[in-house]
């Protein structure tokens, strides 16, 4: 028998090292460049791979942690982690070096979303919340590790910092396989996947929503520094601490919604945090000074962080016998999303300049509040057939 609170533990190291791992690899981007040669384009197109990986990670954890359950897929994918970055570290063959990205991102995308799906099934009730607790770790592993990097450049090569963060995810491979986990939910045969039940309009509607929320994180994270310089109110280095007070916004009200008012019902914290979000953006558009633009910024991280952690609660409620493939379906469908709409959003900003930074992203808002209408439809809808009064009370 698993303890619930040791599974939800290991869940957490493995969304903070997932966060540590993903702001490292972008840390070291420079060194690569410089190792291998590479120029702007070459360099693009490398790390292109990264999310194709974590896209493919995200399709098979679900199938196989309801099949197998999740300690080995765990502890391999954190094994796959410590592959890949000894690899990008040491490799000096450009092919090898894409293979190595493309492992670390495909065993990031496992982590990323067993993690989650452990915290759904170990949470009996308080879902949302618990999700919400998840995503502080994985917000204190992306914040902390530019910290980290900075006083670790000044005693070694950023590739040898990558050594160092590999055998943290090497140690963390090795501690799994010491966790009981939640079990298989299915029991014999082998991998099966029931497509009516992925299928249904309320897992489409929660997709779709994930869909624009990953597609709006990203565009932020991407853009935000692009759009500040554009309107020059700050400094180069002030604007790259806007995605410190953006991250730090996420943090903070996952930190509230998890906490004290976890016994707040899911629509209401998700109406809140759309609220904070449609704030955040106006401020952006009309910030005239630093202090709005942080203020702005800081709102639309507080905005956007209920997307996932109450709707993978939502996922949880409706599919407990298929948790995990659910989930799986959720975020190859957000992770494609993010992938489409970024690319899109390059080429408008390209286009018509970045001042239409802000204006995108209130659209895409506008789509996930559309959605959500219909999401609370269903939810209502489905009362009666499903214990979801910690939902939608």
């Amino acid at each position: 028998m698993y303890n619930k609170r040791k599974a939800f533990g290991a869940a957490c190291l493995g969304m903070f090292i997932f966060g540590v791992t993903i702001v490292t690899l972008g840390s070291v981007a420079s060194a690569l460049r410089e190792k291998f040669g590479l120029d702007n384009y070459q360099a693009g197109t490398l790390f292109s791979i990264l999310p194709i990986g974590l896209l493919a990670g995200s399709l098979i954890f679900g199938p196989i942690a309801d099949r197998y359950g999740y300690r080995n897929l765990l502890s391999l994918a954190m094994l796959g982690v410590f592959l890949g970055f000894e690899g990008i570290a040491f490799t000096g063959n450009l092919n090898a070096l894409r293979a190595f990205v493309f492992l670390f991102g495909f065993s990031g995308g496992i982590i990323n979303g067993a993690a989650n799906a452990v915290v759904v099934d170990v949470s009996d009730v308080h879902k949302g919340p618990n999700l919400q607790i998840l995503g502080v770790f994985f917000g204190l592993g992306a914040l902390g590790m530019p910290l980290a990097m900075g006083f670790l450049l000044h005693w070694f090569r950023p590739l040898q910092v990558l050594n160092t963060v590999a055998l943290i995810s090497l140690m963390a491979a090795i501690f799994f396989r010491f966790i009981m986990f939640p079990p298989a939910k299915q029991q014999a045969g082998g991998i099966s996947v029931e497509w009516s039940k992925l299928l249904s309009p309320v897992l489409l509607l929660i997709s779709f929503y994930l869909f624009f929320q990953s597609s709006l994180e990203s565009i932020i994270t991407n853009w935000t520094t692009t759009f500040i310089g554009s309107r020059e109110i700050m400094t180069e280095s002030a604007a790259l601490f806007a995605l410190s007070i953006h991250m730090m916004g996420m943090v903070a009200m996952r930190v509230l919604t998890g906490g004290v008012l976890r016994n707040l019902s899911q629509v209401r914290v998700l109406w809140i945090c759309l609220a904070l979000l449609v704030l955040g953006l106006l401020l952006m558009q009309f910030a005239q000074t630093m202090v709005m633009m942080y203020a702005g910024l800081f709102l639309a991280g507080a905005g956007l962080s209920g997307g996932f952690p109450v709707m993978l609660g939502f996922v949880g409620h409706f599919f407990p016998r298929m948790s995990a493939t659910a989930i799986s379906f959720v975020f190859v469908i957000a992770l494609t999303g993010n992938m489409l709409i970024n690319y899109v959003t390059g080429i408008i900003l390209q286009r018509m300049g970045p001042g239409y930074l802000p204006l995108i992203s209130l659209v895409t808002a506008a789509a996930m509040l559309f959605i959500y209408l219909f999401i609370i439809q269903n939810l209502k809808t489905n009362n009666n057939r499903h214990d979801v009064s910690e939902t939608v009370a």
